[in-house]
């Protein structure tokens, strides 16, 4: 079965919401993409304090090397310098600890900021079209097997300024099993879902 209705009218309609729901996807994805952006600049900080660490780690390790070669003392010398160079390293992995906590923010706000609009629209959108695709289904197979229960569908749902617009006493002649009558009334609803009816 086909995806869009032959009617223009109600092609248009799907065409539109299928599209409407193409740019809803993709201005949310844009919008994750900049508040993803902007949330990874703040890393910046924490990269900061990681080259920091890193270079203090470096220097105090290269301080301590250095006091090392110091006769008799050098052990004891070197030891602080050491320590610090510890501390710097520990200083980088706070740094780079501080980068992915804002990088995993970023990651998980970028997916929420897709997923929930985007998800709302699905929701929406979703039903819609498998309602008109399953009401589609049936009315195709009625019109060749059941022709009245189309009919009877029309009088039921079928506004009032569509059903005046039909010959008088069409109602009438259906009810009385005028297979004219009941062609007509069933076209009104084919009509609606966008189905081709009779000629």
């Amino acid at each position: 079965m086909r995806p869009y209705a032959p009617s223009p009218a109600v092609r248009a309609r799907q065409l539109a919401a299928d599209l409407g729901l193409v740019a809803w996807l993709v201005l949310w994805v844009v919008v994750a993409r900049t508040v993803h952006g902007a949330v990874l600049a703040l890393a910046e900080p924490g990269r900061a304090v990681e080259d920091l660490g890193a270079a203090v780690a470096g220097s105090m390790s290269s301080a301590a090397e250095a006091a090392e070669d110091v006769p008799l003392v050098g052990d004891e010398l070197a030891a602080p310098f050491a320590a610090l160079g510890s501390a710097g390293g520990s200083v980088g992995g706070a740094g780079q600890g501080a980068q992915d906590a804002v990088g995993t923010l970023a990651t998980v706000l970028a997916v929420v900021l897709v997923a929930l609009p985007v998800g709302w629209a699905l929701l929406r959108w979703l039903p819609w079209r498998l309602r008109w695709w399953r009401a589609a289904g049936a009315a195709r197979r009625l019109a060749t097997t059941d022709p009245g229960l189309l009919a009877a569908r029309a009088l039921a749902t079928a506004p009032l300024s569509r059903l005046a617009a039909l010959p008088p006493g069409t109602a009438d002649a259906w009810r009385d099993g005028d297979p004219a009558a009941t062609r007509a009334l069933a076209a009104v609803e084919l009509e609606r879902l966008g189905l081709p009816g009779w000629g």
